[in-house]
Order: C-alpha cells, then sequence, then structure tokens
C-alpha cells in the first residue's frame, strides 16, 4: 500500500538571509505609494473654491449689515417721531386740562366779581370813620387777599393808553390838553386779570 501513497512535494525552503514574505510586503508598500501619487495627482484643487466661498461669506455678513444698518435708523427714525408726536400729545392734553380747571376757575371768580363791586361803592359811600365802613373795607381786603392767591389781580387802567383787548370804552370825553389823547380818563368797572389773561375787561371813560 505504500508504494500508492503520492508522494508530497517538500515545501520551498527559503534561502539563507531571506525573510518570509518580503516579496509580499515590498508589493504592498509599492501599491499604497502608486495610489498614494495618483490621489495627489486626480485631487481636485481646492485652493481657489476656498478662497471663493470665503469671498462670498464676506460679502454675505456685509450685506447683513448693511441691512441691520438700515433697519436700525428706520427705526431710529420711527422712534423720533413717534417722541415728537407724544411730546405733541402731552402738551396738547396737558394745556387741554388747565385750560378746563381754569375755566371753571375762571366762571367761578367772575360770578364774585360783582360783590367785589359793590363793596368798593359802600366803601366809597360810607362816610370816614363809621365802623359799618371799616368791616366792610375789612372784608374786602381779605377777599382781594384770597383773590390775588388764586391769580386774580385787579386792572390799572386810569391813565394809561386806551387798549381795546383790555378796555370797553363806554363814552368819550373831549381830552383837555395833547397828553391825555386816547388816554383812560375814568373808569366805570374796574377790570381785572386771572393768571395774567383778562378775566373782566374794565369799562372806562376815555378823552380824545
Amino acid at each position: 500500500m505504500d508504494k500508492f501513497k503520492k508522494e508530497e512535494p517538500e515545501a520551498k525552503k527559503p534561502a539563507a538571509g531571506e525573510t518570509p514574505d518580503t516579496d509580499n510586503t515590498e508589493q504592498a508598500v509599492d501599491a499604497q505609494s502608486s495610489a498614494e501619487t495618483v490621489e495627489a495627482e486626480t485631487a481636485p484643487d481646492t485652493s481657489a473654491d476656498g478662497a471663493t466661498a470665503e469671498a462670498e461669506a464676506t460679502d454675505e455678513i456685509a450685506g447683513k449689515l448693511q441691512e441691520m444698518g438700515e433697519k436700525l435708523v428706520e427705526m431710529q427714525e420711527k422712534y423720533t417721531r413717534l417722541y415728537a408726536e407724544f411730546e405733541n400729545y402731552r402738551r396738547r392734553t396737558t394745556a387741554e386740562k388747565n385750560e378746563l380747571i381754569l375755566g371753571g376757575h375762571r366762571d367761578t371768580v367772575k360770578a364774585i366779581l360783582p360783590v367785589i363791586d359793590d363793596m368798593e361803592r359802600a366803601i366809597a359811600a360810607l362816610p370816614d370813620g363809621n365802623e359799618a365802613k371799616e368791616g366792610v373795607k375789612l372784608i374786602y381786603d381779605k377777599m382781594l387777599s384770597i383773590l390775588l392767591q388764586k391769580g386774580v389781580k385787579p386792572m390799572k387802567s386810569i391813565g394809561e393808553p386806551f387798549d381795546a383787548d383790555l378796555h370797553e370804552a363806554v363814552t368819550q370825553i373831549p381830552a383837555q390838553d395833547e397828553t391825555q389823547k386816547n388816554k383812560v380818563f375814568d373808569e366805570v368797572q374796574k377790570g381785572y386779570f386771572i393768571n395774567d389773561k383778562v378775566l373782566r375787561h374794565a369799562k372806562v371813560v376815555v378823552a380824545i
């Protein structure tokens, strides 16, 4: 039976100093180097594309900054207009409120002025030294003091030039000299101011 067994070839022994699989290693290194060379040669040049992308990004940022600046200017102008409108509204409403308050105050004080006129006539009619006159004068002075605290003050008219904004001429008389012409000669009813505005015009006699 041994005669019929195939003789197996003996494995080739490496030569002296030869390392097993050396050729295979060298071939793998050469193949890798070749692949790297081909990859380097065929790789696209991205330096130009990178510069273009960077320039586009810069332009985009600049555009956004410009847009934001324009919006900021627009918002600032809008704020300025709104602030000016609010200030005008505040001043107008304040003036209207003061006018309403002053209007009610003016009507009340104007209704009291005839009482002041009567006190002045009583003081002028009563003789000096009369106790009644002294009492009326005390009340009159107290009333004037209260009115002054409320911004009401009498108007000085006699000897002043006639002013249609302040005076109401009830009659005219010839002037005795040139210096009296177009001036108030006498006062029939005293005028009054309230907060430097005319509360009641003075009724006067004018020299012409």
